[in-house]
């Protein structure tokens, strides 16, 4: 049913009255919250209203001389603006996983874990990430920057992954457990590496001597073993390690540092595995055991020289005659057959 230019006009200033009359009622609604009667009155006009103007209106068209308009019309733009004023707007979807983003640029972001892309190159070594901030962090690593320090201790630490990790020594905490035996690393790698011995796994070979290794760190050190590389030196004494950790509690001998002390017989140690080695004299404890022949051991490493008699392995070389030894001890004392001058 069309209305001539006189009815809707007068019909277009019926709605702004009535749109006038309801946000007057929406004031007073919100004016008077502390009167519960007044509140509960207004709320019925409210509704009485809303449904008197949508069943008016349900049905019909207005003309007016832009254009013409239906209630459905108005119900969409109502709608599109309480979503605009809600804070409501539309989710950005990863077409592979399914995830779901607020923006457009965290998509983005997102996709290059699926494309593999590395945009942030490091200048100084090449290295690439996959986020700018990943790469700031690893700047770091050449300029010495170290912003996060522990409380307990003053250690620094170039990020707060890594100050995390270091405050588990100090908890004691130990996070990431094995589901096979039950053993708990504080480090995920760790228990990575770990579960390998599980599996069986030793990918990595030494071609001198033979032996496997779980992880490429391990075989890289161990060849030192047979090349006698020495790559960490002490600045106050001149002494050569073949490892940093090694150097490290080294170090501690030049700073005094002895927290381990035995109180049976007072001896001091910087290192607890040390200490506990130590407590075993004392106790006789030796939890060590060889499958082969039983015999006991109060250390690891005294075991592992031991099981090279049932294997026969032989894993440090003289460079000078090819000759192997099951022993560095005895390697050592090989070599002297070499330097010593004869008279």
């Amino acid at each position: 049913m069309a209305f001539s230019k006189e009815e809707s006009e007068n019909i277009k200033m019926e709605f702004i009255k009535e749109e006038i009359e309801d946000m007057k009622i929406e004031t007073t609604f919100r004016v008077k919250q502390e009167d519960p009667e007044e509140q509960t009155d207004l709320m019925v006009l409210k509704k009485e209203r809303e449904v008197e103007d949508k069943d008016q209106y349900k049905n019909h068209e207005f003309m007016t001389k832009e254009k013409t308009f239906s209630c459905s019309q108005t119900e969409k733009t109502s709608s599109r603006k309480k979503d605009k004023m809600t804070g409501t707007r539309s989710n950005f979807t990863c077409q592979q996983c399914g995830n779901r983003f607020t923006q457009k640029v965290s998509l983005k972001n997102h996709m290059i874990i699926h494309t593999g892309e590395k945009p942030y190159t490091c200048q100084l070594c090449g290295n690439k990430f996959t986020q700018k901030g990943s790469l700031k962090k690893h700047m770091r690593i050449h300029t010495g920057e170290k912003h996060c320090t522990c409380q307990q201790c003053g250690k620094t630490f170039a990020g707060k992954v890594c100050l995390k990790r270091h405050i588990r020594i100090h908890t004691g905490e130990k996070p990431f457990s094995c589901q096979q035996c039950g053993r708990s690393f504080t480090q995920i790698g760790n228990l990575n590496v770990h579960m390998s011995v599980h599996a069986g796994e030793t990918p990595f070979t030494c071609h001198q001597c033979g032996r496997c290794f779980t992880r490429k760190g391990s075989l890289k050190c161990h060849m030192r073993i047979h090349t006698g590389e020495k790559p960490y030196p002490c600045q106050q004494c001149g002494n050569r390690f073949t490892l940093k950790i090694t150097l490290n509690r080294h170090m501690k001998i030049h700073s005094g540092d002895q927290p381990y002390k035995c109180p049976q017989c007072g001896k001091i140690f910087t290192r607890n595995c040390h200490f506990v080695v130590h407590m075993r004299t004392h106790t006789g404890e030796k939890p060590f055991t060889c499958q082969q022949c039983g015999k006991s051991f109060n250390r690891k490493g005294i075991l592992t020289r031991h099981m090279r008699t049932h294997t026969g392995e032989k894993p440090f070389t003289c460079q000078q005659c090819g000759k192997c030894f099951n022993r560095k001890g005895i390697l050592n004392r090989h070599m002297r057959t070499h330097t010593r001058v004869k008279t």
